[in-house]
């Protein structure tokens, strides 16, 4: 009898050629053995650095307990061993237990940030959003008023909606996945020529990746790792950065797209290409939409003076996770929407939360145990000597290449940022223009789909191979780098922090 451990007798050329081809499950290569390998391989790198593995020179006690705990966390969460929110509530515990922060009061320190409750409040915006189906609503109203008649003309269109989105669903991902629906409905009114499988290329990376994270990069709840940097340059620079004063920082970002537009429909060629009777259609999906109702209206009218709120926050004082919470407590004021508790809890994702917040807690260890400064000596070696452009690029570079094997931008800017506080005083660098600069074209990791959530939702369509991503995301790698460079540096000198000027003094207030 033939069993995993009794394969096909000798005699069966057949079977024996079945059995190759197709190997026992426990053999198999998967996500569940994947998830396997990646839990045994994270707690072996965790109790080696802690027990096994001699004491780093130059490094402290609690710096090498932080490294097995950030060692731990990488791994998982490449491999994805453990969902992404239990990691995030681990993460205090590994601190305590590795003796690298104590109490534990001190080592969760990032579930009790003023950030972390921004953005959970933005969590349950986007949850009422979809509640209400205002999400799916904004977006069909934007792309049948707009009228767009052209492949070229439904990214741009879909690029608005992403922005517009932006203010009302925090998370590049959970904008992909909001869109997803409407864009495969737009690409599927496309045929099957070779100039409009290309197309459909184009809109979809365009859309749903490069999209939702520029487009996201301007507003501070847009992008998770947005608070993750504003989070550590309050408690490390003492630097408060409000709603409208991010937006001053990163709206230039926005002038990222045409670039990045002018490259990806120059190489799949798809400018020129019809939209076959997609506006009509498209104003047929929203005819079929109910009509908004007072609930609708209401929920906008209280985002609407939450905006407002936050825009004048220098005017009235109140910081913005302070107004996100009382905008929260209005719309559930008794009679105002109608919504209740049940209604939204199954729709934020509170995974995506509690990984922000032990992702917060992990970056504070990180710069509080020494660990961050030792990193930087190393970093030191290969940016030092050089002047601030070539330095910047040399570590952008590395960071590109570091985050090959990461899912997450979360994950990644909660172990570059704290690093880049630490080098940037070493090499003469203003420590906020740095991070930021570092920070951010991490986010542009455009090489491969598992870089960014919000690939994998793209590329959940089945409309591009991972080469043809691979091929045009090369590029648009670089021009996020020379962004970055060119624009971006400039930008922060001319609002008074120059990169190269370690001494300027922050210029909000």
């Amino acid at each position: 009898m033939n069993s995993p451990f009794n394969p096909p007798s000798a005699h069966s050329r057949a079977g024996w050629l079945a059995y190759l081809h197709k190997p026992p499950a426990w053999f198999r290569p998967g996500p569940l053995r994947k998830a396997q390998l990646g839990f045994v391989a994270a707690w072996i790198a965790f109790f080696a650095i802690l027990f096994v593995l001699p004491q780093p020179e130059g490094l402290p006690p609690a710096g090498r307990a932080t490294l097995a705990v950030v060692a731990w966390a990488s791994l998982v969460w490449m491999s994805e061993a453990v969902p992404v929110g239990v990691s995030g509530m681990l993460i205090p515990t590994l601190l305590v237990l590795a003796h690298a922060v104590t109490p534990f009061s001190k080592a969760a320190s990032g579930f009790a940030t003023p950030v972390v409750f921004l953005c959970l409040a933005a969590f349950i915006f986007s949850a009422i959003m979809q509640t209400a189906g205002l999400d799916r609503r904004i977006a069909l109203f934007l792309l049948d008023k707009l009228k767009t008649r052209t492949a070229n003309g439904v990214i741009w269109v879909m690029f608005v909606v992403n922005f517009v989105l932006g203010f009302l669903v925090p998370a590049a991902n959970a904008r992909a996945a909001t869109l997803l629906p409407v864009v495969n409905g737009i690409v599927g009114l496309f045929g099957d020529s070779p100039r409009e499988r290309s197309a459909k290329k184009a809109i979809v990376i365009q859309s749903l990746v490069y999209g939702s994270m520029i487009s996201g990069m301007c507003i501070l709840t847009a992008h998770l790792p947005n608070m993750v940097i504003v989070g550590l340059l309050q408690k490390n620079l003492g630097l408060h950065i409000s709603y409208l004063d991010w937006f001053k920082l990163q709206w230039p970002y926005l002038g990222m797209f045409v670039l990045t537009q002018l490259w990806v429909q120059s190489y799949f060629k798809s400018r020129a290409v019809r939209l076959p009777g997609g506006q009509a259609a498209i104003a047929a999906e929203r005819a079929a939409l109910p009509p908004a109702g007072v609930q609708s209206r209401a929920i906008l009218a209280v985002f609407a003076v939450v905006a407002v709120l936050w825009a004048t926050e220098s005017w009235h004082g109140l910081p913005s996770e302070i107004v996100a919470l009382l905008g929260l407590a209005a719309l559930f004021v008794p009679g105002v929407t109608g919504l209740g508790w049940r209604d939204i809890q199954a729709r934020t994702i509170w995974g995506t939360f509690f990984l922000l917040a032990g992702a917060l807690s992990l970056s504070s260890a990180i710069g509080e145990t020494g660990l961050a400064p030792w990193v930087a000596d190393w970093l030191y070696r290969f940016a030092a000597g050089h002047p601030w452009w070539l330095a910047l690029l040399i570590v952008m570079l590395g960071t590109h290449v570091a985050r090959l094997a990461m899912l997450s931008n979360v994950a990644a800017v909660t172990m570059i940022a704290p690093i880049m506080l630490a080098l940037a005083p070493k090499l003469g660098l203003h420590p906020a223009a740095f991070t930021l600069l570092v920070c951010d074209s991490d986010s542009f990791a455009y090489i491969l789909p598992t870089q960014i959530t919000a690939a994998v939702v793209a590329y959940s369509s089945g409309t591009f191979t991972t080469a043809d991503y691979a091929r045009v995301g090369v590029v648009s790698v670089l021009i996020g780098i020379a962004y970055g460079l060119l624009v971006m540096a400039p930008w922060y000198a001319y609002l008074g922090i120059p990169v190269w000027d370690a001494s300027a003094p922050w210029p909000f207030h």
